[in-house]
């Protein structure tokens, strides 16, 4: 979709184009620009946003990678299990931030 900027500095996104991506309404939007472009992304809640840090944790990835290559082995284990090891992944990231 292409638009022309014209004199009113508002930009309009069509409901069309906000459905698309996935945008329901009352969600509230960040803008964010770098190098020419503009991105509009979903804003996170803190939750979201911790989760989204833990996620890329490379001690994180390498339990759920464990996990799941037990799981397709035959050896699953409970999910409890592997939520205790992931609950003290975490523990030890949040303790280190509010030593630093």
């Amino acid at each position: 979709m292409t638009v022309a900027i014209k004199n009113k500095p508002p930009v309009v996104i069509s409901q069309t184009a906000l459905r698309k991506a996935g945008f329901r309404r009352g969600q509230d939007l960040e803008i964010r620009s770098e190098e020419g472009k503009i991105t509009i992304v979903p804003k996170l809640t803190p939750d979201e946003a911790a989760d989204r840090e833990e996620i890329r944790n490379p001690k994180i990835q390498s339990a759920i990678r464990q996990g799941y290559e037990e799981f397709l082995a035959g050896r699953a284990r409970p999910a409890s299990a592997l939520q205790k090891e992931l609950d003290a992944i975490s523990a030890k990231q949040v303790r280190k931030r509010r030593r630093t």
